[in-house]
């Protein structure tokens, strides 16, 4: 019998569930101080939290009989993930549960900011009846520009052609073959900013996309331009679009996410007639907490029984005493995928994964969902775990093959190679472990080197001639960049050389312009791995 403590408050459909399973027992126990969730949780299989529980490395220690931990909802910054995958225990979200309700709020928010519902409520609730200050704007052959077109961005899609829209679509890793299949037009950033009426942000917070909606962004919009925010509130530059809104550069915004919630009383934002606000409620309904309760009560029993692992997040595979020697080569897969996403110009088409080595011979699968992780993880909006990554990749119109052969090497026993295809080019990329532990990168292309995967990466492809590496150096220096460790590899004495190297710090734009001006660089790039 299987023993499953519930840590937070959990909708009770899904308790429903539990009540009706026949090989499951469960206990609600609420508010636990973490002395007592340290007692009580060894006695459990299976641990069921919303974002109120926090599993750090203490309780997955304590817990002795663990196996699943599901997180009713998406977010799971308040487990510790590592530690849960080093334990061998499966981490599980519900990605999808919440994705119609967000759309719907996406189209609430857009109907009542362009029939100005807010603002008439309020004025009739006074006892006013100004219906001449409140005619509004129809959506029907109106145009929605789609920032991120995964599974919310496609469900909005859907609605708004409902109402007659036209609706143009920007997101690099989706294929026009996709756009067409969903009847949206895809376009670049700058065009869909020029001709919406609407925009909708439907993408990741990553790095790239923090601020993406920035002053320069605002300008190049419609002057009757709406923008609506139900994704993550730090994909807008809130002051910028305050400015903006104030001297009527845009007609609107209706705003359900802040970057920081919630929101401070001097908030930019606040109290503009322009700005409809909602307090975080995209997936606040009843069907969607019904869905959160029910698929991870469901999700967790199925693994439980070994049944089934959907929306697992940290491990592709049953866990078992292997994990401890499977993760090493996961993590390098996972690497070689982000390092192929961050050097790739286009939009990848295809991915031709190799494994070589008797260690690796039987982690074909999983090793490519783990490189398709790393790959997709920046540059989609959706959550991308280990098992839904080749789906995702499908979806995005990215094909995906998957061989594996005999070790030829003595130099490489087990070895990863990677082949992608973007803009009628291709890029080669293989990885080993030395000792069974220690990532390398062996190969870029034409150029053998052995380097490591992890922290800020700079690249340089250069000419082979005498002064280049003191030149370089010398620039980091001058920048105070720190070296960790600096590998090359070329073609041949006089020729074309490729550097790897590790360093300790983000270089500034600055010291990439310098290295560029090097006559003999012909090519700088820096990504964080």
């Amino acid at each position: 019998m299987y023993r499953i403590l519930v840590s937070d408050k959990l909708g009770q459909d899904g308790l429903d569930v539990l009540d009706n399973t026949k090989d499951a027992t469960y206990d609600m126990k609420l508010k636990m101080s973490k002395e007592e969730l340290l007692a009580t949780i060894p006695d459990y299989d299976a641990l069921i939290i919303r974002s109120g529980t926090q599993v750090d490395d203490d309780v997955l220690a304590a817990g002795k009989n663990l196996r699943v931990i599901g997180r009713a909802g998406i977010g799971v910054d308040n487990v510790d993930l590592r530690a849960a995958t080093m334990r061998g225990v499966i981490v599980m979200n519900t990605p999808q549960a919440n994705s119609i309700a967000t759309a719907e709020q996406t189209m609430t928010l857009m109907l009542a900011a362009s029939r100005h519902t807010a603002p008439a409520h309020a004025s009739l609730k006074a006892g006013e009846w100004a219906r001449s200050q409140f005619v509004g704007t129809q959506l029907y052959r109106k145009t929605l520009g789609v920032v991120g077109f995964g599974r919310i961005g496609r469900l909005v899609t859907a609605r708004a052609q409902a109402f007659g829209m036209d609706v143009l679509a920007f997101d690099p890793y989706v294929s026009e073959e996709v756009g067409r299949e969903y009847g949206v037009t895809l376009v670049d950033l700058d065009d869909l900013l020029a001709q919406s009426d609407y925009i909708t942000l439907h993408t990741a917070q990553t790095p790239e996309t923090i601020g993406m909606i920035n002053a320069d962004a605002i300008n190049q919009m419609k002057k009757n331009a709406v923008i609506i925010n139900v994704a993550r509130g730090k994909l807008i530059d809130e002051a910028a679009l305050a400015d903006a809104l104030k001297a009527g550069r845009i007609q609107g915004a209706a705003i359900d996410v802040y970057s920081q919630e919630p929101p401070p009383a001097d908030h930019p934002l606040l109290g503009l007639d322009n700005v409809l606000h909602t307090p975080h409620l995209g997936a606040s309904s009843f069907e969607a907490q019904r869905d959160v309760a029910t698929q991870i009560v469901e999700q967790v029993l199925d693994a439980l029984r070994g049944a089934d692992y959907r929306n697992a997040i940290n491990i592709p595979f049953q866990a078992g005493p292997e994990f401890a020697t499977t993760r090493p080569y996961l993590d390098l897969a996972e690497k070689i995928g982000t390092l192929h996403s961050g050097l790739a110009t286009g939009a990848i088409r295809r991915v031709e994964i190799e494994t070589r080595g008797e260690a690796v011979e039987k982690l074909v699968k999983a090793i490519a969902a783990a490189l398709l992780k790393g790959m997709l993880s920046s540059q989609i909006a959706d959550s991308v775990n280990y098992i839904n990554a080749p789906v995702l990749a499908e979806e995005h119109g990215i094909t995906v093959t998957q061989t594996q052969g005999v070790a030829t090497t003595p130099d490489y026993p087990n070895l990863i190679t990677c082949r992608v295809k973007f803009d009628d080019r291709e890029r080669v990329l293989a990885g080993a472990l030395f000792a069974g532990t220690q990532p390398r990168i062996v190969r870029i292309n034409e150029y053998h080197l052995e380097a490591k995967p992890e922290g800020v990466v700079l690249l340089l492809l250069n000419e082979d001639v005498p002064g280049v590496v003191g030149q370089i150096g010398t620039l980091l220096a001058a920048y105070n960049i720190n070296i960790g460790e600096w590998r090359m590899g070329r073609e041949e004495p006089g020729k074309a050389a490729l550097s790897v190297i590790n360093l300790d710090s983000e270089p500034p734009a600055a010291l990439i312009d310098a290295l560029e001006r090097i006559p003999a660089i012909k090519q700088v790039k820096y990504i964080t791995l």
